[in-house]
C-alpha cells in the first residue's frame, strides 16, 4: 500500500488464502478435493439457538467434526468434536477467536505439511513444492503442540513414497490457483488416495519447531545445497518485481 517492496503474497492473495469458507470455495472449483464445510456466524449461532445448531450440524457432518475459525491460524480455537455433546463447547471456544466458525467434514489419514516457494531460473519457472512434513502426534495438533519442543514427531521427506508428487503437486495449485507469490504452506490430509485441502499459509511460522524451516532444510539435503541458498532463492525472485 505504501509502495515498499517485501517478500511474501499480495494482499489479494492473502485475503483469499486467509478466509477459509473463501479458499475452500476457490479450490474445490479448481478441481482440487476440500472437505464439506458452511460458516457460522456467531449471531446466527446465538439467535437459532444451541439445539436446533446441534441437529443441523449433526445431520450434515456427522460425527466426528471439525470446529476452527474462519480466519486465523496456529491452531488456535480449533476443536475435534467426537460428539453432539462436546459441540456447544467447541463453538464457545472457536467464537473467543472470531465471529465466524468453519465446520468442516473431518478426514482421516496421514498429516501433511507442503511447502511451496516460487523459483525463476534458468531450470525452473513457477511455484516449486519442497519436500512434504509429516506430523505425527496422540491428539489435535493445537497451538501447544506446534510451539513446544516434544510434543509432535515429523518425518521429513513424509512417509509418502510414490504419493509425494501427488500431494505436492496438490500444493503447488493451490498456490497458483489462489495467486500467492513467493512462499506459503498447505496443510494436507492425505487419505491413502486423495490430497485433502485442509489450510494455507501465506506467513508460515519460522520458529525451531515450524514446519517451513523443516521442508526448507530437507529440500537443500536433497539438493546438495545449503539452507541459506534456499532462503535467498526466495529473495532473489521477489526482488525481480522491483
Amino acid at each position: 500500500l505504501v509502495g515498499i517492496p517485501y517478500v511474501g503474497s499480495d494482499p489479494m492473495g492473502c485475503r483469499l488464502a486467509s478466509d477459509k469458507a473463501v479458499a475452500s470455495s476457490i479450490l474445490g472449483k479448481a478441481g482440487l478435493q476440500v472437505p464439506d464445510s458452511v460458516d457460522i456466524p456467531q449471531a446466527l449461532f446465538r439467535d437459532v439457538g444451541v439445539n436446533p445448531m446441534l441437529d443441523l450440524l449433526g445431520e450434515r457432518f456427522g460425527f466426528p467434526l471439525v470446529v476452527k475459525p474462519s480466519q486465523g491460524g496456529s491452531g488456535l480455537g480449533v476443536t475435534i468434536v467426537e460428539s453432539a455433546a462436546q459441540l456447544p463447547r467447541a463453538m464457545v471456544d472457536c467464537f473467543a477467536y472470531g465471529e465466524n466458525a468453519h465446520i468442516e467434514q473431518y478426514i482421516s489419514g496421514r498429516e501433511v505439511a507442503v511447502a511451496v516457494i516460487d523459483v525463476a531460473d534458468e531450470d525452473t519457472d513457477g511455484p516449486q513444492a519442497l519436500p512434504a512434513v509429516e506430523i505425527v502426534t496422540d491428539g489435535l495438533y493445537d497451538y501447544d503442540a506446534r510451539y513446544n519442543a516434544g510434543r509432535v514427531e515429523y518425518f521429513v521427506p513424509a512417509r509418502l513414497s510414490d504419493d509425494a508428487r501427488t500431494v505436492g503437486g496438490a500444493a503447488e495449485t493451490v498456490h497458483s490457483t489462489l495467486g500467492l507469490r513467493d512462499y506459503s504452506r498447505t496443510d494436507i490430509i492425505f487419505d491413502g488416495e486423495t490430497p485433502w485441502i485442509l489450510d494455507v499459509n501465506v506467513a508460515p511460522g519460522m520458529t525451531e519447531t515450524s514446519l517451513f524451516p523443516q521442508a526448507v532444510a530437507a529440500a537443500a539435503k536433497q539438493e546438495g545445497t545449503t539452507v541459506d541458498s534456499f532462503y535467498l532463492r526466495i529473495l532473489e525472485t521477489a526482488a525481480k518485481r522491483i
